[in-house]
């Protein structure tokens, strides 16, 4: 399937191949594996993929002996992969570098060497024990690999136009008419219901069957359970329960993620490692609450109030009606209509901040919860700066509507209050483009272009 970080990757080939690593960072069947192979075969004279996941010790072993004499390195892994490799026209992968520190540390010397150029691909990258008695590579370039976005699968589904009507009409700030918009909401239910992880797309393009598709995202998410198990050493507990607490804490009005439902005394600092290790394995998205909207949200950030999202609105579906092992027939209908009674300000708020957070963004919201004055009693979604800062007019509000009636007293109020460092306000809903009283309204499958 067609991603867009295969152009990334043409870039760093003619640009910099020679000079760096190209590390691909995502989570676990995101697609990070099979994008590198199908990038290697289509650029490289020939290439050799080492899948730390599975390599023996003798290829290991390498790595510690042979880092010095690189002739016989080279020469023992074409013997043992079978692949004859050409200076100036092999890639070799490294994938899952995260499993062996030590092969991540050698590119120092193996781009420096200049023979061939290298790709590693992984997750958990920042991890403590990932990184233990290593240095890392100055001569590493690295690009995150999200799953697949609305474009990449209107592409999936055969459709290579659409995107370009939508782009047009946000640039020119015009409707897209009552045809083009309901056949936008049409592909974006379904790409809000399937998500992005590819094995799941791949399945629904071929069977248009949804019941099928949530069969591969279990899979993923099994997967995911395992894999806390495997390697969230010293902390499984925490984030096994951060991870199964996602769509509750997400179903409530404010979304704020409290580790009181978790443990009645729980403290922020006994589950920082837990949320940092599924941010690092991009699972989830963060979103941090900014104190002040103004130039530099980091520094006003309060890390002890945040939302947490799932990574994958499709996921996070599946994650959350798992009643019964899978999705019954009867949600799906009531999510592809928009006529799910529950939930729906969940998903709608989840896949914005998905789509934003591709996009490279980052994620900070708003809130004053002032009990004694209702005028700066607010809440706002989420909080984007402006690419080119100015002296004035920087932050942009997002509010996130899922239904068709709705109230903007939270926007009004930001507006009025913080009038000299706003820029552009926008709604993100299910109906068309409209600008009105200062207000930007944007159909959800925009939220990309922002």
């Amino acid at each position: 399937m067609k991603r867009k970080i295969y152009a990334e990757m043409l870039k760093w080939k003619q640009e910099s191949a020679r000079k760096t690593a190209l590390l691909i960072d995502g989570a676990y069947r995101v697609g990070k594996s099979y994008i590198a192979e199908a990038f290697a075969k289509n650029e490289y004279r020939s290439y050799l993929m080492i899948d730390f996941n599975n390599v023996s010790s003798d290829v290991k072993d390498l790595f510690y002996n042979y880092l010095n004499d690189l002739d016989t390195f080279f020469m023992y892994l074409s013997g043992y992969y079978n692949v004859k490799l050409y200076p100036g026209e092999s890639l070799i992968i490294f994938d899952e570098v995260q499993q062996l520190p030590r092969a991540r540390a050698a590119l120092k010397y193996l781009v420096a060497d200049g023979r061939f150029d290298y790709m590693e691909t992984g997750s958990l990258m920042s991890i403590r024990k990932n990184v233990t008695d290593i240095v890392i590579p100055s001569e590493e370039r690295h690009i995150k690999m999200y799953p697949m976005d609305f474009e990449e699968f209107l592409w999936a589904m055969g459709n290579e136009v659409l995107m370009d009507m939508i782009r047009k009409c946000f640039d020119t700030r015009k409707m897209m008419g009552q045809l083009l918009h309901r056949k936008a909401m049409d592909y974006f239910r379904q790409y809000l219901i399937v998500g992005g992880m590819p094995q799941a797309v791949g399945e629904y393009v071929s069977s248009r069957d949804f019941d099928r598709a949530d069969a591969v995202k279990r899979d993923i998410l099994t997967l995911y359970r395992a894999d806390i198990a495997k390697r969230a050493e010293g902390y499984v507990q925490k984030v096994s329960s951060i991870f199964d607490e996602i769509p509750a804490q997400l179903q409530k009005h404010e979304k704020k993620f409290r580790l009181s439902a978790i443990k009645k005394d729980a403290r922020f600092r006994d589950y920082e490692d837990a949320l940092f290790w599924l941010n690092d394995a991009m699972i989830v998205n963060t979103c941090f609450c900014s104190a002040e909207p103004n130039i530099g949200l980091k520094l006003n950030m309060d890390r002890l109030t945040l939302k947490c999202y799932m990574a994958d609105t499709g996921l996070l579906i599946s994650h959350a009606f798992d009643e019964n092992g899978l999705v019954s027939e009867e949600i799906y209908k009531k999510l592809l209509f928009d006529k799910l009674e529950v939930n729906k300000g969940m998903i709608m708020e989840n896949i914005v901040a998905q789509m934003l957070a591709a996009s490279g963004h980052r994620l900070y919201f708003y809130s004053n919860p002032d009990r004694n004055d209702a005028d700066s009693r607010m809440e706002i979604d989420f909080l984007l700066a402006k690419s080119k800062i100015s002296s004035r007019h920087n932050i942009s509000p997002i509010e996130v509507k899922s239904g068709k009636n709705y109230t903007l007293s939270s926007l009004r109020k930001f507006m009025k209050k913080y009038h000299e460092q706003l820029y552009t306000p926008y709604v993100i809903h299910t109906l068309d483009l409209k600008e009105e009283e200062g207000v930007v309204y944007l159909p959800v499958y925009m939220t990309p272009l922002l």
